[in-house]
C-alpha cells in the first residue's frame, strides 16, 4: 500500500533493535504505584494500550534509581522487594507482545525529591540532595551530595539498568532534563560546585557521563540507551541552546538516541508541556539545531499531534523520531491511524491539562476526550451486546456528551437516533471556533460526528427531543444530553445592543468593538478576554469574586492567569455589576463605592444553568432514562464525555 505518511511509518534501528515506526510514546507516570514502588496492574494496562495503538516504543516512567536519596512516590526496581522484578517483567511483556518496544525511564529527582507525593507535607519533610548546598525557592534546605553518595547513585543506575534488561525492557531512557538530578549537575542554575563535578561544562557533564558508562556496562554494547536533554532551560542563570549543543556533543559517544526536550522544573511548565497558548511543536527548533551538531539520531517532543507536522519534521531532517504524550492519551491509536491512512479519525489532544491536573490533584489519570484513560482494565473496546439485548436508543442533544453516548451505544449494536434541536452539532463547543487556541476543542465535534456516522447513528438536526417524539420512536432507552443555557441575570441594560453573550461570540464577533468589558471572570470569561486582548483590543475583566477562574484546573489556571497578566488585561476583582450602558458597566466595589468600567462592547460570561425544564419533560419518555453533562449539572466536557460513555454502557 502507499502510506500517506511514509517517513513517520518508516522503521528505525537503534543499536541492534528495530522499532516499527518513528512515533514513540513519551514517558508518562502510572497511577497504581505500590507503596514499595511496584508497577500496579492498572499502570501495566495503561502502558499496554499505547502499544496496542501502534507506537514504535512505549516508555514507562519514572523509575527512581536510588530511593534512599530520592523519596518520590514513583517506580522502584529492586530484587529485594517482593514482586518488583515480576511487575516490571509483566509490564515489559504487555508492551512487547503488541509489537512495540518497551522502554523504561531511569531518573532521580535530586533536590526535588517527593514531587510525586500527594501529601506535599511529607515531601517537605524529606532530606533533599543536590549538587550543592542551598535553599529551594520554597524554603526547603538542600544538601550537597558527597563523592561517596555520587558513587553510590552512579552504581545504582547501572544496577537498575541490568534489572530492567532482565525484565524485558529493550531500551532505557536516562532522564537528564527538566531540572531533575542529572540536569541539576548540567545546569549552572543549580550547580555551583568547585570540584571535578562543577565549574566547566566538561565537569558539569561528568556525572551524566559516569551514569551512562555504568548503564552501558550493565546492558552491553548493542542495547539502546536514550538520553533526555533539555535543549534549553529557558530561564535566567540556566543554559541556552548554545550550551545545550555542547552538552549534547559531550553525551553523544555514550548513547544511541538523543531525546531533546526543554525547560526546567516548576519554572517552565507551559513550555516543557506546551499549553494551548503555545504553538504545536514549539520546541522542535531545539532538536533541529542540535541535530546539526551530532551524529546520533535525535528525537523531538512538545505538543505534537498533527501527522502533517510530524511527517514534515522527519522528512525535512529536523528529527529522526517524534514523541507524543498527551496526544496518545487523547487517542492511543493515533500511530495506527497514521500507518493505516486513517488520520481523519484521530481524536486530537485539546491541551487542556485535565490529564496533568488529575495526576497532581488525585494521583489518577483522566483525559477530557477519552474516558478509557485510567480505566483500561475495564476494557478499551466496547463489547457488543447479544442480538436479543439490542435496543432502540434515543440521545437528546448533540454536544460532546451526547455524541459520545450515541457512538458508544451504536458500537454496542443498539439502534441509535440522535436528536439535536439546533441545525448544527456541538453544543457549547460551537462557541470555541472563535478562539484560535481552542480550535481543536471545536474540531472535536466533527471527529465525534464522524465516529457516530460510521457506527450507523441516525443524526437528526433541527429535531428537538420531546416526550412525544421520543415515545414515537419506541425508545427503550433515552440519554438526556440537552446541555445548559447562558445565565443572563436581570441587570439593567444587559439586554442592550452592545451586549454579546459569550456563547454567541462566534456568531457576533464582528459586532465587538475595540474597547471591551468582559463580565464574568470564570474560565469562559477569562479565555475570551485573552483572545480579545490577543486581537489587540483593550479589555477589562469584571469579576464579583476575589479571584479569577477558580473553575480552571490546577495546571491550566496558572498559565491562563499569566496570559491575562502578560496581555495587560484590566482585572477588576470584587466588582459587582449594577447596570450596563453604552459607556460600559457600572459596578459596586468591595469598598462600597460605584465605578464605571468603560467599554463600547460588553461580553456576558456569567455562567450557565442546566436546562432543567427539558430534562423534566423527558423524565418519563422511555423505560431507561439517564441525564448527563450540563443537563444534570453544569460541569466540564470531561464529565459530559465520561457520563455519556458510561450511560451507553449501562443500557
Amino acid at each position: 500500500m502507499q502510506r500517506q505518511y511514509p517517513h513517520l511509518s518508516e522503521p528505525i534501528t537503534l543499536g541492534r533493535t528495530t522499532f516499527r515506526n518513528r512515533m514513540f510514546s513519551a514517558p508518562m507516570g502510572g497511577t497504581d504505584i505500590a507503596n514499595d514502588g511496584c508497577i500496579g496492574p492498572k499502570s501495566t494496562a495503561f502502558y499496554e494500550l499505547r502499544a496496542k495503538g501502534g507506537a514504535g516504543a512505549v516508555t514507562v516512567s519514572e523509575l527512581m534509581v536510588h530511593p534512599s536519596t530520592d523519596g518520590s512516590h514513583a517506580y522502584h526496581l529492586d530484587e529485594s522487594i517482593l514482586n518488583s522484578l515480576a511487575c516490571a517483567t509483566y509490564t515489559a511483556d504487555a508492551i512487547r507482545r503488541h509489537g512495540a518496544m518497551p522502554s523504561l525511564e531511569l531518573s532521580h529527582s535530586g533536590q526535588f525529591a517527593g514531587t510525586y507525593m500527594t501529601d506535599k507535607s511529607k515531601q517537605h519533610g524529606l532530606a533533599q540532595w543536590g549538587p550543592c548546598d542551598g535553599v529551594r525557592a520554597d524554603g526547603v534546605p538542600v544538601r550537597a551530595l558527597t563523592h561517596e553518595m555520587i558513587d553510590e547513585i552512579v552504581d545504582s543506575y547501572g544496577h537498575v539498568a541490568g534489572l530492567a534488561k532482565r525484565a524485558g525492557f529493550e531500551m532505557l531512557m536516562v532522564h537528564g532534563g527538566h531540572g531533575w538530578l542529572i540536569n541539576q549537575f548540567l545546569s549552572p542554575l543549580f550547580n555551583h560546585r568547585d570540584d571535578e563535578y562543577g565549574g566547566s561544562l566538561e565537569n558539569r557533564c561528568r556525572f551524566a557521563i559516569r551514569v551512562l558508562k555504568a548503564i552501558r556496562e550493565a546492558v552491553g554494547p548493542f542495547f539502546p540507551i536514550e538520553f533526555r536533554l533539555s535543549g534549553s532551560e529557558f530561564v535566567a542563570d540556566g543554559y541556552g541552546l548554545g550550551e545545550g549543543i555542547r552538552i549534547a556533543q559531550q553525551i553523544e559517544p555514550y548513547i544511541d538516541l538523543l531525546h531533546v526536550s526543554a525547560g526546567t522544573y516548576q519554572k517552565t511548565f507551559g513550555i516543557t508541556h506546551p499549553s494551548m497558548f503555545e504553538d504545536h511543536g514549539r520546541n522542535v527548533f531545539l532538536a533541529a539545531e542540535i541535530k546539526k551538531h551530532v551524529k546520533v539520531p535525535v528525537a523531538t517532543i512538545g505538543g505534537l499531534n498533527d501527522p502533517d507536522q510530524m511527517e514534515e519534521i522527519i522528512a525535512s531532517g529536523k528529527a529522526d523520531v517524534v514523541y507524543m504524550g498527551r496526544a496518545l492519551l487523547a487517542d492511543p491509536y493515533l500511530p495506527r491511524k497514521v500507518t493505516e491512512n486513517r488520520t481523519n479519525e484521530i481524536v486530537r489532544c485539546l491541551r487542556c491539562f485535565t490529564c496533568m491536573a488529575e495526576r497532581a490533584a488525585t494521583s489518577t489519570r483522566r483525559c477530557t476526550v477519552n474516558p478509557i484513560i485510567g480505566r483500561e482494565m475495564e476494557g478499551d473496546e466496547v463489547i457488543p451486546v447479544a442480538p436479543e439485548r439490542r435496543k432502540k436508543v434515543v440521545v437528546a442533544g448533540g454536544g460532546p456528551g451526547g455524541l459520545y453516548a450515541a457512538w458508544t451505544a451504536a458500537r454496542r449494536g443498539h439502534s441509535v437516533v440522535l436528536m439535536e434541536k439546533e441545525d448544527e452539532l456541538g453544543g457549547v463547543l460551537k462557541s470555541e471556533q472563535a478562539l484560535p487556541f481552542k480550535h481543536e476543542m471545536y474540531e472535536l465535534t466533527g471527529t465525534y460526528e464522524l465516529f457516530c456516522r460510521q457506527a450507523g447513528v441516525d443524526i437528526r438536526l433541527g429535531c428537538e427531543a420531546t416526550k412525544e417524539s421520543v415515545e414515537a420512536e419506541g425508545a427503550d432507552a433515552l440519554i438526556v444530553a440537552v446541555g445548559s443555557t447562558p445565565l443572563v441575570p436581570p441587570i439593567p441594560g444587559l439586554d442592550g445592543p452592545n451586549v454579546v453573550v459569550v456563547n454567541d461570540y462566534y456568531l457576533k464577533k464582528d459586532q465587538v468593538g475595540d474597547r471591551v468589558v468582559v463580565m464574568g471572570g470564570g474560565l469562559a470569561g477569562c479565555e475570551c478576554a485573552v483572545h480579545l486582548a490577543q486581537e489587540g483590543k483593550q479589555v477589562a475583566l469584571v469579576e464579583m469574586r476575589d479571584s479569577l477562574s477558580p473553575d480552571a484546573n490546577v495546571r491550566h489556571r496558572p498559565l491562563l492567569l499569566a496570559q491575562i497578566d502578560r496581555l495587560g488585561i484590566d482585572v477588576r476583582l470584587e466588582h459587582r455589576a449594577l447596570s450596563v450602558s453604552e459607556e460600559g458597566v457600572t459596578c459596586t466595589t468591595s469598598q462600597g463605592g460605584e465605578v464605571l468600567v468603560k467599554g463600547e462592547s460588553i461580553i456576558c460570561a456569567l455562567g450557565q444553568r442546566s436546562n432543567t425544564e427539558a430534562v423534566a419533560e423527558l423524565a418519563d419518555a422511555a423505560p431507561f432514562v439517564r441525564v448527563i453533562g450540563d443537563a444534570a449539572r453544569v460541569a466540564t466536557i470531561t464529565q459530559a464525555v465520561y457520563q455519556g460513555y458510561h450511560a451507553a454502557l449501562d443500557i
